[in-house]
């Protein structure tokens, strides 16, 4: 089998930066990850041109694995808060199969990166803290597919999102967010009651101090590293 036959290319779009990474069968990279910015208006022919431009460097590869930032079924973008309007119903694994030539599965980008660090054992969750409030549910190891608790209220005004993405946390500074972020997870913890909890996404660096005993912080590469398992995984 060739190496191109065994090579995946995985793209994580998210709402300040696209990314993609070329992996093995095995799901290690065998090419550097790229990034250009997410272009401003985000609006779906945007994106794609700019998923193209993260494409284009790298390696040959045999199918895609895209995390996208939103509600996603059968390749199909339901949902986008973050970017804009214009995605709901848009077709992004069609269109990209188109431009690519090759097979395409998108999912929701906290899904995918829970993919790429679960046990799968018990409930697990994974909570990506980004331009906004990413989140994925697993029993077992099976998908509980497009959790957006990010759009769930957590006070009389404002939703888990509103409290924890990355304008709450430009507009309270690095110490009130850090408590902010602590707060959702005790109130997750009675809820779910998660086996474990793992934090990612661009701003779980700026997590300061000790963690519950069942939360574990995961690099941000996981949303790539998933794209694999998203094959194994998915019908």
């Amino acid at each position: 089998m060739s190496d191109v036959a065994r090579a995946t290319l995985t793209i994580d779009v998210g709402g300040t930066g696209i990314k993609s990474m070329v992996l093995d069968e095995a799901g290690e990279p065998i090419s550097e990850r790229v990034r250009v910015r997410t272009p401003r208006p985000a609006t779906p022919e945007a994106v794609v041109a700019a998923i193209m431009a993260v494409i284009k460097p790298q390696p040959a590869f045999e199918r895609v694995s895209v995390g996208f930032p939103g509600v996603v079924i059968d390749n199909v973008i339901y949902t986008a808060h973050n970017l804009d309007g214009d995605w709901v119903g848009f077709p992004l694994g069609r269109e990209l199969e188109v431009a690519t030539e090759r097979m395409v599965r998108v999912a929701n980008d906290a899904d995918v990166q829970g993919l790429g660090v679960i046990e799968g054992q018990g409930v697990e969750m994974v909570l990506t803290l980004g331009t906004g409030l990413g989140s994925a549910l697993f029993v077992d190891g099976h998908l509980v597919p497009n959790l957006e608790l990010g759009h769930h209220p957590l006070t009389k005004k404002r939703t888990y999102e509103e409290y924890v993405g990355k304008a709450a946390l430009k507009a309270t500074g690095t110490k009130v967010w850090n408590k902010r972020v602590r707060r959702v997870l005790a109130q997750i913890q009675p809820i779910w009651n998660p086996r474990k909890i793992y934090l990612g996404g661009g701003n779980a660096k700026k997590l300061n101090g000790s963690l519950p005993d069942n939360v574990e912080l995961v690099p941000n590469v996981a949303g790539l590293l998933g794209g694999i398992r998203l094959w194994r995984e998915s019908p």
